[in-house]
């Protein structure tokens, strides 16, 4: 094979590498049957929510996680596949999900959440987490119950008397 095409290949392996390693979440789906305009929805979903899906041949993903140290995703290398690189595990889980409810040609085969190999049952969990913004609404709502259940005691207080 040419030199020049090696390189490019090479250079290709360590890039998907990389964006495995920087993102918190890569997703493995399955596209076969999807029209373009469906493709071209699902990316503008996943994009609101600073994710982003890539399709790369499906020898040039195993050679990166192989070199990541990750086995056992050959099961899931095979066919027409797109891979969705999620900023936030949560958010990004949840588009997917409830596309492929929607549109049952797109099959969630599995993934990488947080250096661990998931399957498409735990995404399916995860996307039911509520996101960050939730999360952090729930928190700050259980600081405040204290103080806000003594507020209302001491009012009543004071208007008894």
């Amino acid at each position: 094979m040419n030199q020049n095409i090696l390189k490019a290949k090479e250079e290709l392996v360590s890039k998907i590498a990389e964006d495995v390693k920087s993102h918190q979440a890569m997703t493995i789906v399955e596209y076969r049957g999807l029209s373009v305009s469906e493709i071209s929805d699902l990316r503008k979903q996943l994009k609101k929510e600073n994710a982003s899906m890539v399709v790369f041949k499906n020898s040039l993903v195993e050679r990166a996680m192989a070199n990541l140290g990750y086995t056992d995703f050959d099961e899931w290398l095979t066919g027409p596949n797109a891979y969705v690189f999620l900023d936030e595990v949560t958010s990004g889980a949840k588009v997917i999900m409830k596309y492929s409810r929607r549109n049952p040609k797109l099959v969630v085969k599995g993934g990488v959440v947080e250096g661990q190999k998931v399957d498409a049952a735990k995404l399916k969990e995860l996307s039911k987490i509520p996101g960050r913004e939730g999360l952090i609404s729930m928190f700050l709502s259980v600081l405040q119950a204290p103080v806000r259940q003594f507020a209302c005691t001491v009012k009543a207080i004071a208007e008894k008397q």
